[in-house]
């Protein structure tokens, strides 16, 4: 038996050691990060190595003296892959910016979409301080199909009418047409488009099974809008990934993290994610406000706060706002459901970011340095490791989207020939400062974000006149 124990021992030591590739002789980098602890989540490296960049790769990590054009002093912190957040509703210069400055490399707009993906990409084409990429919507082709008078969100025909044979036909079409240019699969939200029948989310369920596309899905809230999910895709053998399940889920999260496992477990390409704030935000003039809060009493109406007063809603300021239009904060969830969503190792982070003309979410500029700061470092016994955090921020996301999109097979990882997006961070420090009533406050902690070997955050402030960002976009 020792002989054995020690034997498994050896073994997992040599799975567990990475060893460090040599630096040719003489070589000079573009750039060289010098001493950072380097965590990387695929590898299970987590040692001090210096990294060398070239040509916007990760060119040799390693434990020997190393020399470049540029130089990034990280002793005594975290060196890691570039988030990822799949979940991201602003998609402006200004909303980038934010994404930076909490330390991600790659936002992604998957939920809601778009209805025109090529024009979608060309609007960015000429590069964007971080990487970007976007889902064809059936709620923005839904509206577009069905002449919605929503700029945003839909709140006439694309929410309430039920769409015709016809309809459902062109809907379909409309989102084949979206993948074939590229989208990096299909967002979908129940609860915006409450008129659609089963029979238009199975064409589009059978949409993403035939093309093999991940379709990422706000869900009706509970158990049953789980089900309701998981049905379609069993039915169709469509990839399912079911958007925040912590704010889907709210006292029944466990039970549905529960649901999740169990249709892995029995072969159902299925994910999820989570975001460590325990109040949503959406349109006001929403359907899923609009119909759930219309005929509500006093007391449930008060779970509504308008984030620029910070005031909570009554029956008066309920109708007052809903005719202005804007984000409203859903204050429905409990500390202690995020926690299990967070902690769960079947969540990936994402931060459901959300902006509108100057004021929204504090999970758009502070998602991830919340996870590092509150859940790593300051969650006691019962929370995430370090690696683990990393993980559902860097190879989770990468790994749910590399089937369809096969370069991100090099972002989300810290090896020789991967995409240099790198976020280094004091873990010491690391820490969300923004709240719903100054949404804009960046986080602290978050030292240096390289994206394809450039620097977009330096020393902690954001770098004006870069754009290094590149599009994420499937083959064509």
């Amino acid at each position: 038996m020792v002989i054995d124990a020690a034997y498994v021992g050896l073994l997992l030591l040599l799975q567990l050691a990475t060893p460090p590739a040599l630096s040719p002789p003489n070589a000079v980098y573009d750039r060289v990060i010098l001493g950072g602890h380097v965590m990387d989540p695929a590898s299970r490296l987590d040692a001090v190595r210096n990294i060398g960049l070239s040509g916007g790769r990760i060119a040799v990590i390693t434990t020997q003296a190393i020399r470049g054009r540029d130089t990034v002093d990280a002793r005594g912190l975290v060196v890691a892959p570039g988030f990822i957040d799949l979940h991201a509703h602003g998609q402006t210069p200004e909303t980038y910016r934010f994404y930076s400055l909490d330390g991600v490399t790659t936002a992604l707009e998957l939920e809601l979409g778009t209805s025109d993906v090529a024009a979608w990409y060309r609007e960015r084409s000429a590069g964007e301080l971080i990487n970007y990429g976007v889902s064809i919507g059936h709620i923005k082709v839904r509206m577009a199909v069905m002449h919605d008078s929503g700029t945003w969100m839909p709140v006439s025909d694309g929410a309430y009418r039920a769409a015709s044979p016809a309809q459902i036909g062109e809907i379909a079409n409309r989102i084949e047409i979206g993948l074939r240019e590229g989208a990096v699969d299909i967002g979908a939200g129940f609860p915006y488009t409450p008129a659609a029948t089963r029979a238009e989310l199975l064409a589009v369920f059978r949409v993403a099974a035939k093309t093999k596309t991940p379709i990422h899905v706000h869900i009706r809230p509970g158990v049953a809008g789980l089900k309701e999910a998981l049905a379609l895709a069993d039915e169709t053998y469509a990839p399912l990934h079911v958007v925040h399940i912590n704010s889907a889920g709210l006292a029944e999260t466990p039970l549905m993290l529960e649901m999740i496992s169990d249709a892995r477990a029995h072969g159902r390409d299925v994910t999820t994610e989570a975001y460590p704030y325990d109040a949503g935000m959406t349109e006001i003039q929403s359907a899923t406000i609009q119909d759930t809060y219309r005929a509500a009493p006093a007391e449930r109406l008060a779970e509504l706060e308008w984030p620029r007063t910070g005031e909570r809603l009554n029956r008066e300021s309920f109708e007052r706002y809903s005719h202005i239009g804007g984000p409203v904060v859903v204050h429905t969830n409990t500390e202690q459901m995020v926690a299990v969503a967070i902690n769960s190792p079947l969540t990936i982070i994402a931060s459901d970011a959300y902006w509108q003309n100057g004021t929204g979410h504090p999970r758009t500029t502070g998602t991830f340095s919340k996870v590092l700061g509150r859940y790593v470092r300051e969650g006691g016994a019962h929370s995430l490791s370090l690696m683990d955090a990393i993980r559902k921020m860097t190879l989770m996301p990468a790994q749910r989207l590399e089937a369809r999109v096969p370069a991100m097979r090099q972002k989300g990882r810290l090896r020789v020939g991967a995409d240099a997006d790198i976020t280094i961070f004091d873990v010491s420090r690391v820490l969300d400062r923004s709240t719903y009533r100054e949404p804009s406050l960046s986080p602290v902690g978050i030292q240096h974000v390289i994206v394809n070997g450039v620097s977009v955050v330096a020393n902690g402030r954001a770098v004006d006149a870069v754009a290094p960002g590149k599009e994420v976009r499937a083959p064509r």
